[in-house]
């Protein structure tokens, strides 16, 4: 069974850091792409970073470039997102996926974990 679990979110104030981890098992990722989402209350799940998990190019949405990073470890089979510079308009589920295609449209992806929340304070 596959398995993406989501972990590391929490209350932090403004200007403050996070890393959040997605831990995978079941199967091997190695063709896959990884990305990290969020949603807001009333809003769209909007993509904020990928990355194939053989690494390479990595995509950034215009909200969070510069002050998030995507980047797995694969002894560990986890994939990360280091969220530095928050602000409260960050505050979101913030949801780990996969999928076999190296595109992907829109929230079309195959597999996808429970979310974890992130709350930033003014």
């Amino acid at each position: 069974q596959v398995r993406l679990v989501e972990s590391g979110g929490g209350l932090v104030q403004a200007g403050g850091s996070l890393r959040l981890s997605c831990a995978t098992s079941g199967r091997t990722f190695s063709n896959y792409q990884m990305g990290w989402f969020r949603q807001a209350p009333g809003k769209e799940r909007e993509l904020l970073a990928t990355i194939p998990w053989s690494g390479g190019y990595t995509l950034y949405a215009d909200s969070v470039k510069g002050r998030f990073t995507i980047s797995r470890d694969n002894a560990k089979n986890t994939v990360y997102l280091q969220m530095n510079s928050l602000k409260p308009e960050d505050t979101a589920t913030y949801y780990c996926a996969a999928d076999p295609r190296s595109t992907v449209v829109g929230v079309t992806w195959t597999y996808w974990g429970q979310g974890t929340q992130v709350t930033v304070s003014s």
